[in-house]
């Protein structure tokens, strides 16, 4: 496979977002979204997914955070969706159980070109730091949306808010680090009856 890897930008009102990611990477991140918990459950992605993310956001968190947050998901998922390219000799599904003490969360992703997200949280509390868990679903929908993926994302356990979101976002890295992986017996084929996604 060539080099897969892309930057995207967005520039809006509200927000000022470029992304730049490389799907085969080490697992490092470079971000600064002004959003704390963010930028560590970015880490996170970064991290497990062994994508090497850069990331520089600048919204108008003055009002709140729900438009930085939004914003980066969908370029966030522009950059996934250029740098995977026709998908040939990918895995194209992924999953990943994930548990950090009481909690339990369970991943599936498909980079099916069919935007779904099918999420199943109950956050223990409405905020973490002060980040109102209701963004994560915004994030995650503007990721799907424009990735082109469909995500379930499962919280089978856990009663603390932190290691809730925590283990969303390690299970999924490790199911985007599943499903973008070269497949050598699928040599460069596309993994689809179809022919196409």
């Amino acid at each position: 496979m060539s080099a897969r890897i892309a930057t995207v930008s967005r520039d809006t009102n509200e927000t000022q977002i470029t992304v730049s990611v490389n799907l085969d990477g080490e697992g490092r991140l470079n971000c600064n979204t002004g959003v704390p918990f963010l930028d560590h459950m970015l880490d996170q992605v970064a991290r497990h997914g062994m994508v090497d993310l850069d990331i520089d956001a600048k919204g108008d968190l003055h009002i709140d955070d729900h438009h930085t947050v939004e914003d980066l998901g969908i370029t966030l998922g522009q950059a996934f969706n250029e740098a995977i390219g026709d998908k040939r000799g990918i895995y194209r599904y992924g999953h990943a159980y994930v548990p950090l003490d009481e909690a339990l969360s369970r991943v599936v992703i498909d980079f099916s070109g069919r935007p779904g997200l099918f999420m199943n949280v109950e956050f223990t509390r409405d905020t973490i730091g002060r980040l109102d868990t209701q963004l994560f679903w915004e994030f995650f929908q503007g990721f799907v949306n424009h990735a082109r993926v469909t995500l379930h994302i499962d919280n089978l356990k856990g009663f603390n808010a932190h290691h809730q979101a925590e283990t969303i976002f390690k299970a999924f890295g490790r199911a985007l680090r599943m499903a973008v992986a070269e497949d050598p017996r699928m040599a460069g084929q596309m993994p689809s009856t179809k022919g196409s996604l």
